[in-house]
């Protein structure tokens, strides 16, 4: 049995998550931006299907990407020399997380619900919640979604209409996270995309660990890069507002 969390209710510790299914915590709360900032800096994430009530995680072991270790394959190099994508940042939020909540084959649902998306277009009006876009001829083919807090980056999902195209996006994630100071993605569970990409597992206890040394160091710089801060505001705008 795992505690049901009233509006006021704090997280239990993550120690007492439950091992199957492994790193089920608790059920219940909200997705207000302030529960859910308190849940990332404390190592946990919702995750749930329609229909079902908002569940907790904290995995043991945990799969991240340091940044210093992305593994770019040679297909992936040489789409990356051909620039066939161009790179924006925060300008399609919305968009993003539509396209990743889309059906993919072999699925028949998604955790990405509509109540999902509003609650991290809440995050993204408040600064925490960020996107990565590949576009092609002015069409959104490929991105990614995830949420910065101090120097962690605590990656959400991903999609691509395009080859490879979410993975150009998670290269450039790489590339801006290392200007600015930032080391650590979180990838939450192993898969076999993520461990191609060079993430890896690491015990939750280690994973606790990075957190208490990197969440209340504010990264260098904004997270969007210079050149693309104009079309920032007008994402926003458009997408979330």
């Amino acid at each position: 049995m795992i505690p049901w969390l009233r509006p006021d209710s704090p997280f239990p510790p993550v120690e007492r998550a439950l091992r199957r299914p492994n790193g089920l915590l608790c059920a219940g709360g909200d997705l207000s931006p302030q529960r859910l900032i308190t849940a990332y800096r404390q190592g946990i994430f919702p995750w749930y299907a329609e229909g079902e009530p908002i569940l907790w995680w904290s995995p043991d072991p945990r799969q991240v990407l340091f940044t210093t270790e992305l593994h770019i394959s040679r297909s992936l190099r040489r789409r990356l020399n051909k620039q066939a994508f161009q790179i924006r940042y925060n300008t399609a939020f919305r968009q993003v997380m539509l396209a990743c909540a889309a059906p993919r084959r072999g699925q028949t649902g998604t955790w990405i619900t509509p109540e999902m998306i509003d609650a991290y277009c809440a995050l993204h009006a408040l600064g925490y919640a960020h996107s990565v876009e590949a576009w092609q001829d002015e069409a959104l083919v490929g991105g990614l979604y995830g949420v910065l807090i101090g120097r962690v980056f605590f990656g959400e999902s991903m999609f691509s209409r395009v080859s490879d195209a979410s993975k150009v996006a998670l290269v450039h994630l790489v590339a801006r996270l290392r200007q600015i100071s930032v080391p650590l993605i979180d990838c939450q569970q192993e898969t076999a995309h993520t461990t191609s990409l060079g993430a890896r597992p690491i015990s939750r206890q280690a994973f606790l660990g990075w957190l208490r040394r990197l969440i209340d160091l504010p990264p260098l710089a904004p997270f969007v890069p210079p050149a693309d801060a104009s079309t920032q505001d007008e994402g926003k705008r458009g997408n979330c507002g």
